[in-house]
């Protein structure tokens, strides 16, 4: 189908746990080259996805970056929305080792509801609309794009996964989650727009504070996650064209405005830096 190009932030925030009126965990909208991909299902994404104006019987192509739940959680709930709102057409659902089974245990829990609205409503079989294909470093089989994927750095989770579209139009790469990686600049060499996660470390400790676990927690995050100056250093190494910060930590601190992330990036990268919001569409230039 012939669409514009964009770019939709659905969610911005790092992390699956939500705050009253605060922004939702990770998921993107990419249409480029005519194909419509969603990238990562964090919770909300379906919202997300019809707030932008998605009919979502029209799901195309779906990519999980690793599984992490703030990332995969509504990977099952989207695709059965989309159908109960008429899909009829095949899913292609990329993701890591493991994908499968995250698809085939939702499966399992919905199976009443599914085969009752199968014999009752007169709906295709979910359940052969979707292929689940799993994958690793390298090209990805998308027809009309160029897709491909790097290993990032996202201790204790070993596949976890940058992702970069090209069209003759333009091109988006998705750093995934991931502590300070150099080779990702290179991976997003020249690319129109770079979706960067980003973290500001003096707001983890107010962040974990909430939580009950928290020196473990803010081992995790450090150790796995990219400080904004770093994402921008790796920004400027690459080239790109702009850089979108995202699955912000923490993006729900009133204490932390975008005007602290563009201060943290500013001295490392020169070029448009867009912080991210959930709902904010970006266009090629």
């Amino acid at each position: 189908m012939d669409r514009p190009d964009r770019l939709v932030l659905l969610g911005t925030k790092g992390g699956p746990a939500i705050r009253p009126g605060g922004p939702m965990p990770t998921a993107s909208l990419l249409d480029i080259g005519g194909r419509r991909c969603v990238v990562d299902c964090g919770l909300g994404v379906s919202k997300g996805l019809v707030e932008a104006g998605v009919d979502l019987k029209t799901l195309d192509l779906v990519f999980v970056t690793h599984l992490h739940s703030d990332h995969v959680l509504e990977l099952g709930p989207l695709l059965h929305t989309a159908w109960t709102s008429g899909l009829a057409t095949p899913v292609q659902v990329f993701g890591p080792a493991g994908t499968q089974a995250v698809w085939d245990g939702f499966l399992s829990s919905l199976r009443c509801d599914i085969e009752t609205r199968i014999a009752d409503e007169g709906r295709p079989d979910l359940r052969g609309l979707v292929t689940i294909r799993e994958f690793a470093e390298g090209a990805l089989p998308v027809d009309g794009l160029t897709v491909t994927a790097l290993r990032v750095d996202h201790p204790p989770v070993t596949d976890c996964f940058a992702l970069r579209f090209d069209s003759p139009g333009w091109s988006v790469t998705f750093s995934s989650d991931t502590a300070y990686f150099p080779p990702l600049a290179g991976f997003a060499r020249s690319t129109d727009i770079l979706v960067h996660e980003a973290m500001l470390e003096r707001g983890v400790d107010r962040l974990v504070a909430r939580t009950g676990n928290g020196t473990r927690l803010k081992a995790h995050i450090t150790r796995s996650h990219t400080e904004a100056a770093d994402a921008a250093r790796i920004a400027a190494a690459a080239g790109v064209g702009r850089l979108v910060l995202t699955h912000l930590i923490p993006a729900d601190d009133p204490g932390i405005t975008a005007a602290d992330w563009h201060e943290a990036v500013a001295p490392h990268f020169t070029g448009p830096v867009v912080v991210g919001t959930d709902g904010l569409t970006l266009t090629p230039r």
